[in-house]
């Protein structure tokens, strides 16, 4: 992707209009965003958008994504069974009647959005995205836009000052009804000293019937890959605090949350289902795919085809009493 960021385009069947709130996309604070990226280091939601086969993301996030899978070449099952961890969790949470959803972390808009994926099953949900990455607000601008019965709204803000999430995402959510707070794979990124109070504040702030969805990278499943692709992280500027699974189950424990079944497992375990998250997987043109590169070659494998040894996030999903 080219440094000059083009004015993004509504998406092909989305809302005619801007999703509602603090994107208004209004060409002057669009332009004032794309001031703002740096394409220069690798950031991890456009890293992750290389393994999800998307195209915003710059020759220094194709390098990391390059680097993390010459050190664990079957890590992009991690990303991917880790989004769809996401997709069956907020499924699951649209089917028992949560209407709202919080999406702190959301990264880069790719296929099955959150909003995408609730408003399927209820039209009128509302859906806060909360990232503060400037690459991900642009896009959102264009891109997160709601059904006609839906909300969908997007906030610039660091996980790190949730006061000013719980305000904003007020504008769209109303917190005397259960909300399911979407925490998916943002955790690994903030030190157990502020990670535990911010999640702690986030639960405090949701009525009773409301749901976490939570995962981190793990500190016990493949230590020794999931090890030196973190410390090359690192190196490139963001480093991941890997979890334990005891360690990922005290954001449950500690908010006095009821886990569900089956508990903290690693993301393809849990309330697996056959599935093909990636169009481009289902029916590849091998002849094709041998022409690629191999970070390229990624999005067109099945990611049915996973052992445990693969992935290397824990999932969880809880609910408040």
């Amino acid at each position: 992707m080219s440094a000059d960021i083009p004015a993004p385009a509504p998406a092909p069947g989305s809302a005619s209009g801007p999703a509602s709130g603090s994107g208004s996309g209004a060409p002057d604070a669009t332009a004032e965003l794309r001031k703002r990226i740096d394409t220069t280091k690798a950031h991890p939601a456009r890293v992750y958008d290389v393994f999800l086969g998307g195209k915003d993301n710059y020759p220094a996030d194709r390098e990391a994504a390059a680097m993390a899978l010459a050190a664990n070449p079957r890590g992009y099952l991690t990303v991917r069974h880790n989004r769809d961890f996401m997709r069956r969790a907020v499924t699951l949470a649209a089917h028992e009647g949560i209407r709202q959803f919080l999406d702190v972390g959301t990264g880069l808009p790719t296929q099955q959005n959150v909003h995408q994926i609730v408003q399927a099953i209820a039209p009128d949900a509302r859906v806060v995205y909360v990232d503060n990455d400037p690459v991900v607000l642009v896009h959102a601008q264009a891109l997160l836009t709601s059904g006609p019965r839906g909300s969908t709204d997007y906030i610039e803000a660091d996980l790190r000052d949730p006061a000013k999430i719980l305000e904003a995402a007020r504008r769209t959510l109303d917190f005397d009804r259960p909300v399911a707070l979407v925490l998916a794979a943002v955790l690994h990124f903030i030190e157990d000293d502020e990670a535990y109070p911010i999640v702690r504040q986030l639960i405090d702030a949701l009525p009773a019937g409301s749901c976490l969805v939570l995962s981190n990278i793990s500190s016990d499943l493949n230590p020794e890959q999931v090890g030196q692709v973190t410390k090359a992280f690192k190196e490139r500027g963001f480093a991941m605090v890997r979890r334990s699974r005891a360690q990922v189950e005290r954001f449950v424990t500690d908010n006095g949350l009821d886990m569900l079944e089956p508990g903290v497992v690693p993301v393809h375990r849990w309330r697996p289902e056959q599935v093909t998250d990636l169009p481009e997987a289902a029916d590849p043109d091998q002849e094709f795919v041998a022409s690629l590169d191999e970070l390229d070659r990624t999005r067109y494998r099945d990611i049915n085809d996973v052992t445990d040894a693969d992935v290397s996030v824990y999932g969880v999903m809880a609910r408040k009493p």
